[in-house]
């Protein structure tokens, strides 16, 4: 309401003004006019509790101005009413104008009369009020989690149903968590040997980071896409009460060759034995075999080197036995590199007049790495200076005691050419034989290994295939290593068309689709569909295999496959110019054994390394060491081929020196020098103080600056040092490429020429 204003008097009805804290600007009426000296304002009125805005006091007449308000109003946060203003400091009050005759509102906290004539206002009872509402404010704004609660009772209220006290909250977890574990006992999983987070975590239903957090309780930190072992996923399932099961692989050749099935004594029958004829060459291994087989193939050879088929079958007693008489020892050692166990009995040919040579030892040392019985035949006893117990005493020395003296190697002596002791050999093969008690089942699947193949242009690919267990027959499919056929054409040793092959029986067929490797394993199959899977299957591997080679044991990683426990036993064949030097080389190596591993030579010969000697290294996994000689051509491109170790030494004790720091990890890397180009001198430049620099023209590949130089005047090396300087014109470079002029300063040498060569190469150093 606006204040009276008294005109033409000299009193002023004026309220006490005091301005509280807390306000922007005090409220006051300003005047305008001739009328100064008047305070024209009304009391000060503070709003009502209740009220939405404040009052203004008006102003009528020539001297208007607007009465600001008194206490600032900022309703509070949800709230309809404004915010009671807080006292002054000092105790006082703020002012309140009451204008008579209206009654106060009494809504909310009572208001306080400040006008002249009132008494003192109790303040701490309305400070206590404000207090407790300022906390009450603050604890409901932070309490969400109490709101929520409420909201749910609400819900549970209008849903009409009853609040579940806290042990009917715990029972129900129980009861879930029981149910929970029944659903996993009945949860059956199967699990391979390794199996990923990923697809553990698929089988047993669960998310990958329940079971990474099993992991992890374990001891074992793996992601979503790492693998684990078996042993460890099964634990992760039993701990969730899953009943687990190791995944058996079943692979194509399991499927197709039921490679673990094994034969019944009932189903077993006594098979032939299988023999190979091996020894030196020109000791009349053919002419014995043509002894035993009583036909004469030995004159149609040229220069008495094995040109046919490689396999026969004799009766001897009435009872078959097979030969092997391959070409050399070639077929042999791939074979048994193939790890195809196909001979019984070695039969060591070993001429009386020349006793053992370096073929005989090697084939001595492939009998004792294929774990055959050995039976000395010691041949040619006709001849007026054979001395059979020169033999048996050279024998000794190889760990091959005869029987005679106490051992248990037979000893047969035999004439090829007069056929004295025939029959006592064939006696003695079928005696080792019979104690060796070898049987097969016929009535299986035929299984066998490929002895030698070919591709005849008339027949297509050719295979000798030695059957080893089973049947073969005329139509059945045959897989071969990476070959896939069927069987067309089966002929045995004579020539004869046949239609099945038996155990221990030597047959040549035809109809396969490419020539198979001599050591192949071949399987007759009922799938083809399969062995066509199998084929592709292994192409694949072999193509794999020669990317990333099998890592063979050398000297410069032989410490960490010690180290790691692969190598138990280091084999080494040595080879020098004489045969002493085989001999100390050879008791210097073994002594080098410790209790980690044992240096083992299995051959020592004279001559250079040949192309057995790798293949034998290859088969036995070994190493060469050679002195003073120098490998063949093909010796050296098959070691290189198949990753055989060659050490070639002038020294003794530079070998035994290698081996012994192979052995405890510290051989150095070897280095080698890797050409990178020629120049050739066009002119020489005298400069004062820089010495001689030669004008060059770069003939092939580059010079660069950190190259090391040769100096070749008319073939011969005069000089071999470094470059002092690289130019272009007279632009320093790091390097000249083929067909550009360059400026090239050496570091020592001078005495350069016009039409030297320079060759540039560097050292490089690497372990094999």
């Amino acid at each position: 309401q606006p204040a009276a204003q008294q005109g033409g008097q000299g009193r002023a009805q004026q309220s006490q003004q005091r301005p509280q804290q807390g306000q922007s600007r005090s409220q006051q009426g300003q005047q305008n006019g001739r009328t100064q000296g008047r305070a024209q304002q009304g009391s000060q009125q503070r709003p009502q509790q209740g009220q939405g805005r404040p009052q203004q006091g008006q102003q009528n007449g020539r001297a208007q101005g607007r009465a600001q308000q008194g206490g600032q109003q900022r309703p509070q946060q949800g709230q309809g009413r404004p915010q009671q203003q807080r006292p002054q400091q000092g105790g006082q009050p703020a002012s309140s104008a009451q204008q008579p005759g209206t009654k106060p509102r009494q809504r909310g906290s009572a208001m306080v009369d400040m006008r002249a004539g009132s008494t003192q206002v109790e303040l701490d009872r309305y400070n206590e009020k404000y207090d407790t509402l300022a906390q009450t404010k603050m604890g409901n704004r932070d309490t969400g989690a109490q709101k929520q609660k409420l909201t749910q009772r609400s819900a549970q209220r209008r849903s009409g149903k009853p609040a579940m006290s806290r042990k009917e909250k715990e029972d129900a977890k129980m009861r879930r968590l029981e149910l929970e574990r029944q659903r996993r006992q009945k949860l059956e999983i199967t699990i391979p040997d390794e199996i990923t987070v990923g697809e553990l975590a698929a089988r047993l239903h669960l998310t990958a980071s329940e079971v990474i957090k099993r992991l992890m309780g374990l001891g074992v930190m793996a992601a979503v896409n790492d693998v684990i072992d078996y042993d460890t996923a099964a634990m992760v399932s039993m701990e969730i009460g899953a009943k687990v099961e190791k995944e058996v692989v079943v692979t194509i050749e399991d499927r197709l060759f039921k490679v673990d099935e094994e034969d019944g004594d009932e189903n077993l029958v006594e098979r032939p034995p299988i023999v190979v004829v091996m020894g030196h060459v020109d000791h009349g291994k053919t002419s014995l075999l043509d002894a035993i087989r009583q036909t004469n193939v030995t004159e149609g050879e040229a220069g008495g080197i094995t040109q046919h088929i490689g396999a026969y079958q004799v009766e001897v007693n009435g009872r078959p036995v097979t030969f092997l008489d391959t070409p050399g020892h070639a077929a042999f050692t791939a074979m048994r590199a193939r790890g195809a166990q196909v001979t019984d009995i070695a039969v060591l040919v070993v001429a009386a007049d020349d006793g053992i040579m370096p073929q005989t030892i090697e084939a001595i040392n492939h009998a004792k790495a294929a774990g055959v019985s050995i039976i000395v035949a010691i041949n040619k006893m006709d001849k007026p200076h054979a001395n059979p117990d020169k033999v048996m005493q050279e024998l000794t020395e190889y760990e091959l005691v005869p029987e005679e003296w106490g051992g248990d190697v037979p000893c047969i002596p035999v004439s090829a050419k007069t056929r004295e002791g025939i029959e006592d050999l064939l006696e003695m093969i079928q005696l080792v034989a019979d104690t060796n008690e070898l049987k097969a089942n016929p009535d299986r699947a035929a299984r066998g290994t490929v002895v030698e193949a070919k591709l005849d242009r008339g027949r297509g690919p050719v295979a000798t295939i030695l059957v080893q267990t089973g049947t073969l027959n005329v139509g059945d499919a045959v897989i071969a290593g990476t070959t896939f056929g069927r069987v067309r054409v089966m002929l045995n040793d004579k020539g004869e068309r046949v239609e099945h092959a038996g155990p221990s029986m030597p047959v040549e067929i035809t109809g396969l689709g490419d020539v198979p490797a001599a050591g192949d394993v071949l399987n007759a199959v009922a799938d083809e569909r399969l062995a066509k899977e199998l084929v592709d299957q292994r192409k694949h591997e072999q193509k794999q295999e020669q990317f990333s080679s099998y890592e063979k044991v050398t000297l410069d990683n032989l410490f960490s496959h010690i180290s790691q426990g692969d190598v138990k036993e280091l084999p080494v064949i040595v080879k020098a110019d004489v045969q002493g030097s085989v001999e100390a080389v050879r008791q210097s190596l073994e002594k080098l054994s410790n209790d980690e591993v044992r240096v083992k030579v299995i051959h020592g010969a004279v001559g250079a390394i040949s192309e057995s000697d790798v293949m034998l290294a290859d088969a036995s996994n070994a190493i060469i060491v050679g002195f003073n000689v120098r490998p063949d051509p093909v010796a050296k491109e098959n070691a290189e081929r198949d990753g055989v170790e060659l050490r070639l030494y002038r020294i003794i004790y530079d070998a035994i020196n290698d081996v012994e720091t192979a052995m405890k990890g510290m051989l150095a890397p070897k280095t080698r020098e890797v050409d990178l180009g020629r120049a050739e001198v066009r002119q020489v430049y005298k400069i004062t103080g820089v010495g001689a620099v030669a004008g060059c023209y770069v003939l092939e590949g580059k010079i660069t600056r950190s190259a090391e130089i040769r100096v070749v005047r008319d073939g011969i090396i005069i000089a071999d040092d470094k470059l002092a300087s690289l130019k272009r014109f007279k632009d320093d470079v790091k390097e000249v490429a083929k067909g550009y002029e360059c400026g090239m300063g050496l570091t020592k040498f001078n005495d350069i020429k016009e039409g030297d060569i320079f060759e540039a190469y560097e050292i490089e150093e690497y372990r094999e």
